[in-house]
């Protein structure tokens, strides 16, 4: 456990991991180690090896796991291995030559412009700070295209209405710049004046609770589903619907693969360029649909 504690306190404070991060990392490894000693007794990191690694994988395609959530395990264990090398602890990585289950990547599910005019324009929100607010993060999501986790970390101090620029706190903790426009600008001053007039005792959140507390994502999540099904009736109806449904908008209406990179803080573009087979996959839907010959 020495190990594997002095691995964990590596990703958190020398890689600056979340906690929420480091508990998966940790959950792996322990799963791993917990099914070799199930195996063989117990054993240090030297004795795991690639065939008990195989193993492993094949327990958890049996249990139903996807492809996606054993590539992820494999790649904490992964990460585990590089760093006992690096250490000396270990002489061989044993998932040198192991490779991960294929997965097929599912092509994001966005909204159309229409049902997002319909939604923001025709949809009744409810009157008060909750209707106002609740709005407000849908348009905000919409608008920006920033992460649930960013939108409920967002202070008063990261709006910067006279630059109109929101900086927010994204994936390991790396901060960035989103420009927003005069209507969002408006809907976020309305927004605030009605939440300062309601809740004058609060925390520096900008999106509170009506005691005066930060959301939590598990409320985001609920107004978001409750309000994507007025206008949808996909199956997923979560706030990541809405941030590929902004950068599907973006890339419809002529805007660069490398600038909606920057502007949804991915690292590489190759996670960006999925959008371009989802607009592909809407020209196949309408070339069908509208050809005579099709």
């Amino acid at each position: 456990m020495l190990l594997t504690d002095s691995f964990l306190d590596y990703l958190l404070y020398e890689r600056n991991y979340s906690e929420g991060t480091v508990k998966y990392y940790r959950s792996d490894i322990l799963e791993l180690q917990d099914f070799g000693k199930e195996m063989l007794g117990d054993l240090t990191p030297s004795d795991i090896d690639a065939e008990l690694v195989r193993e492993w994988i094949a327990s958890l395609m049996d249990r139903g796991c996807a492809s996606s959530t054993i590539n992820r395990k494999l790649s904490s264990i992964r990460a585990y291995y590089k760093f006992l090398l690096r250490r000396g602890e270990v002489a061989v990585d044993p998932l040198r030559k192991i490779t991960g289950p294929k997965k097929k990547k599912p092509l994001p599910v966005f909204l159309r412009e229409g049902e997002m005019d319909k939604l923001l324009d025709d949809t009744d929100f409810g009157e008060g700070f909750e209707g106002c607010r609740n709005h407000l993060i849908i348009e905000m999501f919409y608008a920006t295209g920033m992460r649930l986790s960013e939108l409920i970390g967002l202070d008063d101090k990261d709006v910067d209405y006279s630059a109109s620029l929101i900086k927010v706190t994204g994936k390991r903790n790396k901060q960035r710049l989103i420009p927003f426009d005069e209507e969002l600008k408006f809907s976020m001053q309305e927004y605030v004046n009605v939440r300062n007039e309601t809740i004058p005792v609060r925390s520096d959140a900008f999106f509170v609770r009506e005691n005066g507390k930060r959301l939590y994502r598990s409320i985001v999540a609920y107004l978001v589903k409750r309000n994507l099904s007025k206008v949808v009736t996909v199956k997923k109806r979560s706030p990541h619907v809405l941030r590929h449904t902004f950068a599907t908008a973006m890339l419809n209406n002529g805007a660069d693969l490398g600038s909606i990179k920057e502007l949804l803080g991915h690292e590489s573009l190759a996670t960006t360029e999925v959008y371009t087979h989802t607009t592909f996959e809407e020209l196949k839907k309408v070339y069908n649909q509208a050809h005579p010959r099709a």
